[in-house]
Parts: structure tokens; C-alpha cells; sequence
């Protein structure tokens, strides 16, 4: 097996974050769900655009906000995913390749926009996520190739992109290479109504072996399982993949692999200004300890502290420097 040049590559939506403040009153009027995520058309993401104040764009997307935080650390990352040959499409693509983040795709000529994702956030830091999809979702089987696969050592997927055809074919060749290759595979399930509508698909590649780590939240795991209780959950998946991952909010998070468990509380924080990207740069700190051979607790103290330095600000990309940040609290 040669030894592989990066240390994770992410297939995952390519989405710009638009971001605003609102009240409680304003997402029962819109009829959102709070705290919830999804997917929308593009005659609603502009009703819903008209309808916010002030906002902030951001790069974003799960996955690639979970390698913004890995090359930060100081990770050597590559991404795959889709943007168009539109305004929003060359803000995605400066900041990850200024992030240091290897991105090839060209972009996807025609009408279709780029993804983006306007997020409603309330006082309490709780957002409110609807997703138009755009280009993201025409990402073909013939943007990944299998050498590109081999050259990392984890292939990290995202949920999010399971549910289009094309991403779903692009995702499955990636899992074919990745395991012909001998690399490993992170999935996260990236929200419950996916699992609702591809649990089928999910189970399988676990029970198939093909998940070596898993990144999940408290809820994912029951709606992944379809157990109430959380131990019976994380006893059913430990069994069948080699890392487990489950955060469960501000009681922190707990990891599984080989018969070791190890929990961490979450990061002590001021104020929560804004949840978007916890999860993502959760799994950011934990793939990197991993990466680097640490230990289970001390990957997961590592997700801790990324996601506390996301939450205590708006968007879902590090705003310091994330490598000294984690340092000074490990």
C-alpha cells in the first residue's frame, strides 16, 4: 500500500451560508421549523431571502466546513463537490483553496446556481437551515477518480449529498476506490430526515462493513437505529464499525471503537452565538486526532474545543487560529 498525501478528502455539498438574525415570531410566520433543516426550491430560497434582514455570506457546506477545521489544525485536505460558473460559485472556490484545501472540480457551466443555505439564527444561537441544492446536486460520478480516492488516508462522505442520484453514484465509485486503495471511510448521516429517507441505504453500508468511523448526534443515532435508548443505539452500531462518534449537545460527546468507550463534557463558552458548523468542526477535531494517532479521549477533547470555538461565533468556519486555540486548551 503506498503511504497517501493527504490526510482526508470530503465529498460534500459545495454551499455558500447566508446567515441572519431573527426572532422566534418570525420563524412560526414563516412556517419554518426551528432549530430544523430543509431542503427548499429556488422560488422559496427567494421568499425566504426576501424576508431577512441584514445577512452574512459564508462558505459552507458539512463537509466542507469539517475540512476547513482539519487544514486549520494543520491537516493536508482535498474536497469534491460542485459549484457553478456563477458569483457565489468563485466565493466557494477562493475560500477553500485559501484555506488551504485542494479543489479541482471545475465549475458547472448552465442556469443552475450554486447551493446555498439561508440560515435563520435566534437569540438563543439556534439556527433554523433551508437548503437549495442548485449545483451541488448534478455532481457526477465523473468528478471523482479513483486515483484522487487513493491518495488520502481517510475518505470522510456526507450525508447531505446521499439523497441527489448523480452525488449518491459519485459517492458509491468513491467508496469502491477508497476500500481498493485500503482507506478509510467516515461517513456522517448529517440530519434525521435524511436518515428517514435513505436508512435502508445506510444501514447497508454498515452492516457491509464499508463505515469505519461514524459521526452521529444523540438523535441521528435513534432515528439511525430506531432504539429510544441511547446505550441499546450505541451498542447496535459500535458492533459493526470501528470508530463511533455521538455528540449530544452541551452533555458533550462519547466515542466507541474495539470495546474502549470514552466520553468528554462540553467546552465551557460565554455565549453561544450561533450553532451552525458544532457538528462539523466536531468531527473536524476528532478526525484529527485520529489522523495523528491519538487516543479516543483525546480526539474527542480535540472536537470539543473546535466546536466551542465555532459556536461563540457566527458562520461555520474558524475565525482564529484554530491549531493555537486547540493547544492552549488540550
Amino acid at each position: 500500500m503506498t503511504q497517501p498525501r493527504l490526510d482526508v478528502i470530503a465529498i460534500g455539498n459545495a454551499i455558500i451560508d447566508v446567515i441572519g438574525n431573527c426572532s422566534d415570531a418570525q420563524i412560526e410566520e414563516l412556517g419554518l421549523v426551528r432549530g430544523g433543516m430543509q431542503l427548499i426550491d429556488g422560488d422559496q430560497a427567494r421568499t425566504l431571502y426576501d424576508a431577512m434582514g441584514p445577512a452574512r455570506e459564508v462558505s459552507g457546506g458539512s463537509a466542507a466546513n469539517t475540512l476547513a477545521g482539519l487544514a486549520a489544525l494543520g491537516a493536508k485536505c482535498g474536497f469534491i463537490g460542485q459549484v457553478a460558473d456563477d458569483q457565489l460559485g468563485e466565493v466557494f472556490t477562493h475560500d477553500i483553496r485559501a484555506g488551504g484545501i485542494e479543489f479541482e472540480v471545475p465549475a458547472r457551466a448552465g442556469e443552475t446556481p450554486t447551493a446555498r443555505c439561508l440560515i435563520f439564527v435566534t437569540a438563543d444561537g439556534q439556527r433554523t437551515m433551508n437548503t437549495f441544492l442548485g449545483a451541488s446536486h448534478l455532481l457526477s460520478a465523473d468528478m471523482v477518480a479513483d486515483e484522487t480516492i487513493a491518495e488520502a488516508a481517510v475518505l470522510y462522505l456526507e450525508g447531505y449529498l446521499w439523497d441527489p442520484v448523480e452525488p449518491r453514484a459519485a459517492m458509491r465509485k468513491a467508496i469502491a476506490a477508497a476500500r481498493a486503495a485500503g482507506r478509510k471511510i467516515a461517513f456522517t448521516p448529517s440530519e434525521s430526515f435524511i436518515i428517514d429517507m435513505h436508512r435502508g441505504d445506510f444501514l447497508s453500508l454498515i452492516d457491509d462493513g464499508l463505515i469505519d468511523l461514524l459521526f452521529c448526534n444523540e438523535t441521528e443515532l435513534a432515528t439511525l437505529t430506531g432504539l429510544s435508548s441511547f446505550e441499546d443505539g450505541i451498542a447496535m452500531l459500535a458492533a459493526k464499525v470501528s470508530v463511533l462518534v455521538v455528540t449530544k449537545g452541551a452533555e458533550g460527546a462519547v466515542a466507541l471503537s474495539g470495546g474502549e468507550r470514552a466520553q468528554v463534557a462540553a467546552q465551557p463558552i460565554e455565549r453561544v452565538v450561533d450553532t451552525t458548523g458544532a457538528g462539523d468542526l466536531f468531527a473536524a477535531g476528532f478526525l484529527y486526532g485520529h489522523v495523528c494517532g491519538k487516543g479516543l479521549e483525546e480526539s474527542l477533547k480535540m472536537g470539543a474545543i473546535c466546536a466551542s470555538e465555532i459556536i461563540s461565533h457566527y458562520g461555520a468556519r474558524p475565525e482564529c487560529d484554530l491549531a493555537d486555540f486547540v493547544a492552549a486548551r488540550m
